[in-house]
């Protein structure tokens, strides 16, 4: 049996003895290595396997180069694509199962932008300064592992060697455990869901189980709605199921969940079948009360924990989502289904519950029609969206569209054909 190997990124100028030790506790536990030197002034602690010449080349510029203009940020650049050309080349050539790194700002910022250029499910994991603050910039829409050192990453004492040893072990456990069952065959389906859509897509995404599907559920975070976008730009997806549309009223508040100006797109630019609701658009996301912009001080406000406070949506704002997702539903190349749940977008949307505003829902409703195109089928269901009958009649939808579209994915899958008779 081949052996696995870790590929091992960083500045062996300024963390060399780090990075030394690091190699030492995962070649213990059977695994090899592959050094990999993205350190630019000083010198090498120890020789690299890919040395910071090679990565620097592979960054587009000379070492020497990098040296003599002593320009930190140019260098991180520099190497930091360098970097994730040389992994990318390792992982094409099957040379590593898994790539690990530690360092601070600096050094978490050129590992971290190796590592999402890897796919999902390959290991990853870095020791980091900065891994108990934002670190969405450094993860991305990626599995990445952030460990906090704790303390800063200045040569080695009784709990750094035990923070870099959990990390070792981590990342060898990894790429040494037993191959899993990876659901092959299936076709799958991407859905959306937030807490407060959690019964509409757990009940959907049982009948789409039920019919052959292998559904992934994103939460709707962000993250979670860039991540879906992506990999339906891959080509990974049969169908959409995009109950949890709540990131276009992040992005329109400036709330802090947004997913971007392009949310909602890839399905459409990709001909993929989807089914569209407006879950969650009731609400933008902020963090603790006292984090909410003065601006909104006067809004209807639900602290849904400590970390977390909604903002309900206006009838204006819900207007504006409504003709934003119209124009973006209308340049679909594919089979695309509007339902819209009649008496509640959320949880706490319906009677009694702090978010409950018919008239906002409205116009959502209202602005959605005057935009949409009238090749896009709009379905209005007398239920909330988390009622059995909701969930039921968007997984069936969906499924009767992708029947119709017959993708070619579906075709030469004996799994999917079965899933229709």
């Amino acid at each position: 049996m081949k052996q696995k190997t870790v590929a091992i990124l960083g500045t062996l100028d300024t963390k060399g003895e780090e990075f030394a030790y690091l190699r030492r506790r995962i070649e213990s536990s059977g695994v090899g290595t592959i050094v990999i030197d993205s350190g630019v002034l000083g010198t090498p602690a120890f020789a690299a396997d890919v040395s910071r010449d090679e990565v620097a080349r592979a960054g587009g510029h000379a070492i020497e180069e990098l040296v003599s203009a002593r320009d930190r940020g140019k260098s991180i650049a520099v190497m930091a694509e360098g970097a994730a050309a040389v992994v990318r080349r390792l992982f094409g050539e099957g040379k590593i199962e898994g790539l690990i790194s530690l360092g601070g700002t600096a050094g978490t910022s050129i590992a971290a932008l190796a590592m999402q250029t890897l796919p999902s499910g390959f290991p990853k994991v870095i020791v980091s300064t900065v891994a108990s603050g934002n670190t969405r910039p450094y993860v991305g829409t990626k599995d990445i592992v952030m460990l906090h050192s704790i303390v800063d990453i200045a040569g080695l004492n009784r709990l750094s060697r035990r923070i870099l040893a959990n990390a070792a072990a981590a990342i060898s456990g990894m790429v040494v455990q037993d191959e899993i069952e990876n659901g092959e065959g299936r076709p799958l389906v991407g859905a959306t869901m937030f807490g407060v859509t959690t019964p509409c897509v757990t009940a959907a995404r049982q009948i789409l189980e039920q019919r052959g599907f292998e559904v992934l559920v994103f939460h709707a975070t962000g993250t979670g709605g860039q991540a879906l976008e992506e990999l339906v730009d891959d080509d990974y997806f049969a169908g959409v199921l995009d109950i949890t549309t709540t990131e276009l009223a992040d992005e329109l508040a400036g709330g802090v969940l947004s997913a971007g100006p392009h949310r909602l797109e890839a399905a459409a630019r990709n001909g993929v079948p989807q089914v569209v609701c407006p879950g969650a658009i009731d609400m933008v996301n902020f963090g603790p009360l006292d984090s909410v912009p003065e601006r909104y001080k006067h809004r209807k406000l639900y602290v849904h924990n400590p970390n977390v406070t909604l903002m309900r949506t206006t009838p204006e704002e819900c207007a504006a989502l409504g003709r934003i997702t119209a124009e973006k539903l209308n340049l679909s190349r594919g089979s695309v289904h509007v339902l819209i749940p009649l008496r509640g977008f959320s949880a706490i949307d319906s009677p009694g519950q702090p978010f409950y505003w018919p008239e906002a829902d409205r116009s959502y409703l209202e602005a959605l029609k005057n935009r949409l195109a009238s090749k896009i089928q709009l379905i209005e269901i007398d239920a909330h969206i988390n009622d059995e009958i909701f969930a039921r009649e968007a997984a069936n939808t969906l499924l009767e569209a992708i029947k119709k579209t017959e993708s070619h994915r579906l075709e030469r899958t004996p799994e999917a054909r079965r899933a229709f008779r």
